[in-house]
């Protein structure tokens, strides 16, 4: 039966399911819907459930209320390893006039950009509870936190810099093609040459 199927598609998912995925596996709504009712699955945003008892992931949530919004800052930061403080405030990246997803959320900071700078840098990552979310790759997230280093915890802002000069795999050209259109290539350039 679809109920059944659903809800073992839920287990094995870490507890959670999406709208988006009901089309994957050829279940209609109806039955996620009947779910609910019978208090099997629990909605906690809009096209995302989980399951009773299930631990909510808020990444995945807090970005599934608006489609433009990225992480960034001190959020992409631990979600890249480079802070292992845990955000209790995110950092959300949106174009210019958006924004009103986020109205009246105290635990939301947002960050406006250029509409043809939001996608510069977006990747996909697994949230800390493996779901996919919209964040920025490291060099964007360190050209955006030297940016607004006045608005960053200090602490966090040197341990990330001094993260990234020690990471392996950094891309030294793509930071810097990052920063100069983001108009910040003489400070990022200033940091690098420091740690570097």
């Amino acid at each position: 039966m679809k109920k059944e199927k659903l809800l073992k598609i839920t287990v094995e998912n870490g507890g959670y399911i999406t709208t988006k995925e009901l089309s994957k596996y050829n279940i209609n709504n109806y039955f996620l819907i009947a779910l609910v009712k019978e208090g099997k699955l629990i909605r906690v945003s809009r096209g995302y459930y989980v399951l009773p008892n299930n631990f909510s992931d808020d990444f995945y949530i807090v970005l599934s209320k608006c489609k433009k919004a990225v992480f960034s800052h001190a959020t992409a930061l631990y979600l890249h390893n480079l802070s292992d403080r845990t955000p209790l405030i995110y950092d959300i990246t949106l174009p210019y006039g958006y924004g009103n997803c986020y109205k009246n959320m105290a635990n939301i900071s947002l960050h406006y950009v250029k509409k043809e700078n939001v996608t510069l840098g977006m990747i996909e990552i697994e949230s800390p509870f493996g779901m996919k979310v919209r964040t920025y790759d490291i060099e964007r997230t360190i050209c955006d936190i030297i940016k607004n280093k006045q608005k960053m915890d200090r602490e966090i802002f040197v341990k990330a810099l001094k993260e990234y000069s020690s990471l392996k795999n950094k891309d030294i050209n793509k930071l810097m093609k990052y920063a100069e259109i983001l108009n910040v290539d003489k400070k990022v350039r200033e940091y690098m040459e420091v740690l570097l």
